[in-house]
């Protein structure tokens, strides 16, 4: 016979008498899927509650594009490799590639100087505080963060979990900094609150979510809302969308989902307009005030 301690103690380590709660590899099951989706939504849920963020505005954008300094920095050590190395076409193209991410680099002052804006009208917002809300990530997503924290102001960022690592970018507010394990809850949690989609070049990560939204307006399962593309010339080398509409898979009508703008004053005050057009002011007027 076991020893009476010994057999107690043998159950007592054994998985099935942890708490359901405490037990990693429970919650980690297939079946017990439904309770990982349901916290990734809570978690958030309640936090940006109990901060009062009534309003965001979301900005998407590359990950890749950074600050116009270390852009130039790159160029010049792809410059350097390449001198050392002219004939090799892998470094031919680097260089080709750095030099035209640093022409997109303009668009990170763009999106900080955007971040700005929004603060600075953060507690002008209808019904309570409208702040920034981005990926978490660095290139565009920091700047937008960036912006908003120059003022000392809330910014969210909501950062997703990889197989490689990512690191949230600095300047979000770190209450308000989530990761999560569930793209589809990331992408609820970035419209459940959003008044504006503000879209700078990026990526696949970029063109998902700008989609999705598009979609999301085009067949009504969410409220219209102002959907701004950052650069004009740039999405439309990447998007040919007035063709889906001479093809017929789209409507006309479809093309006024979003508009264009150049700058960040310009995109910001699209958005304000969008909404008193409207007849719903996002913004509270004070008098002898403007926005």
């Amino acid at each position: 016979m076991p020893d009476r301690r010994d057999a107690i103690q043998a159950i007592m380590r054994h998985s099935s008498y942890r708490e359901a709660d405490q037990d990693v590899d429970y919650l980690a099951r297939d079946d017990t899927r439904g309770v990982r989706l349901q916290l990734d939504y809570s978690k958030a849920e309640t936090l940006l509650t109990a901060h009062g963020i009534a309003h965001t505005i979301v900005v998407f954008g590359s990950t890749r594009i950074p600050e116009p300094d270390a852009a130039r920095a790159a160029l010049a050590a792809a410059e350097t490799a390449l001198a050392a190395n002219p004939g090799d076409p892998g470094l031919q193209r680097r260089l080709a590639v750095r030099r035209r991410v640093l022409e997109s680099s303009r668009f990170y002052d763009v999106a900080r100087t955007f971040g700005r804006l929004v603060a600075g009208a953060h507690q002008d917002a209808q019904g309570g505080h409208i702040v920034v809300m981005t990926g978490g990530g660095p290139g565009i997503m920091e700047a937008a963060n960036r912006g908003a924290h120059d003022l000392g102001c809330k910014t969210v960022g909501l950062n997703i979990s990889l197989p490689y690592e990512q690191e949230p970018n600095p300047y979000v507010t770190p209450d308000l900094c989530f990761l999560f394990h569930y793209f589809a809850i990331r992408k609820l949690h970035f419209l459940l609150r959003a008044r504006a989609l503000v879209v700078f070049p990026g990526g696949y990560g970029t063109l998902d979510e700008l989609f999705e939204v598009l979609a999301l307006v085009q067949t009504r399962k969410i409220a219209a809302l102002p959907v701004i593309l950052m650069g004009e010339a740039w999405w439309k080398q990447v998007l040919n969308l007035t063709f889906l509409a001479d093809e017929g898979v789209i409507d006309p009508a479809d093309l006024d989902l979003f508009r264009y703008c150049e700058t960040a004053e310009q995109a910001w005050q699209d958005i304000v307009q969008w909404y008193e057009a409207k007849g719903k002011p996002l913004l509270v007027r004070h008098p002898g005030a403007a926005h």
